[in-house]
């Protein structure tokens, strides 16, 4: 009997594939897009591709979900959303932090809710679009997360959360092909989406434009305050913590005559540090809520690559364990820009070892 597997089909060329992929191996494939946020649609054309929040992606999917003759679900999970990821979201900023609102989707809805419905429908897993690998090793027993092949389109800084119980039932059927693959592959079945523009945004931000979105949610979280230097000398006002993040340059609105970064952010008293270009550089981290994925916690220091945004290129560096929710993370060399609430992820060659959310 063929292995039931359910798909998020988000209306992409990505989803679009590894649905098509699953199909093609004989399995027993069902498409469900789960709709987050109250349907929206931009008023400019080109700005509709891409969001996952809006009549056109679920159209999209129904299409592809018809063209390979599986049954499609759409399923309204806007209170979910809201809980796990929208208001972490908002909370992370009022403490000056700049998240990463993919961890929770994957973790908590995507392979969380989602696989607890798709097991109620007799499913053995949930497949993706995402460019990841999942493999199992034969001496340990332990689920590997590995590296896409194509490098360019890694999401595993996206997933490092997932248990080895979700990798279990986690597929990545687009893991092994490169974007091009994958866009002549739904050209070649003729998917409505094999075209489609590819969506950098935050899926519940219009026109990505975080700031307005707090604004209009959580008011409370741009209270001004003054902008310093690293001695407390006071340069100028801002109008929110929560509209600058680690390493921002732009919109500082500071004429003093030599370029000025955002080093530091103090919530707490409303204040945002800048400094110079070195001030950024730092060689050490502490990170919480972390998980291990190739091994358990190690009891002694690890050698490892850390990543520290998705932009970033793994860095030698050894991590550590403070206790059983934290470590600690210090790079051979001085990193740039290094920001709480951003991911960082420990590999060794093309493995997950695992990561943690930056505390400080």
């Amino acid at each position: 009997m063929a292995e039931r597997i359910v798909v998020g089909m988000s209306g992409g060329v990505d989803s679009s594939v590894a649905a098509a992929l699953l199909v093609e191996q004989g399995g027993d494939v069902v498409g469900v897009t789960l709709r987050v946020w109250p349907w929206s649609e931009p008023a400019e054309p080109t700005k509709r591709f891409g969001s996952c929040c809006g009549t056109d992606s679920s159209d999209d999917a129904r299409h592809v979900a018809r063209a390979l003759g599986i049954p499609y679900y759409l399923l309204n999970i806007e209170r979910e959303f809201d809980h796990a990821v929208v208001g972490p979201f908002a909370d992370a900023y009022r403490r000056g932090e700049t998240p990463v609102p993919c961890l929770a989707c994957n973790s908590e809805l995507k392979f969380g809710s989602l696989l607890r419905r798709a097991r109620a429908w007799e499913a053995a897993a949930v497949a993706t679009g995402h460019y990841a690998r999942v493999t199992r090793d034969a001496a340990t027993g332990r689920y590997l997360l590995l590296r896409a092949v194509d490098p360019r389109k890694d999401q595993t800084d996206f997933l490092w959360p997932l248990t080895q119980t979700q990798l279990a039932a986690a597929r990545f059927p687009v893991g092994d092909l490169t974007k091009d693959e994958v866009r002549a592959h739904a050209r070649r079945l003729g998917l409505v989406t094999a075209d489609k523009p590819e969506s950098q945004e935050i899926c519940f931000v219009p026109d990505d434009d975080y700031r307005g979105f707090l604004r209009r949610r959580e008011p409370g979280v741009f209270r001004p305050g003054p902008i310093v230097d690293r001695q407390g000398r006071v340069l100028g006002m801002h109008g929110g913590v929560a509209g600058y993040t680690i390493g921002q340059k732009k919109g500082l609105g500071l004429a003093v005559g030599r370029s000025l970064y955002v080093v530091d952010l103090d919530p707490e008293r409303a204040t945002v540090v800048v400094g110079g270009s070195a001030d950024l550089e730092r060689d050490r981290l502490v990170a919480r809520a972390v998980n291990f994925i190739s091994c358990s916690p190690p009891s002694a220091a690890m050698r490892v690559e850390a990543k520290i945004r998705h932009s970033h290129a793994p860095a030698p560096a050894t991590v550590r364990m403070v206790d059983a929710d934290t470590a600690e993370v210090v790079f051979d060399e001085p990193q740039r820009a290094i920001a709480p609430g951003q991911s960082v992820v420990w590999y060794r060659g093309e493995c997950v070892v695992g990561g943690g959310v930056i505390a400080r």
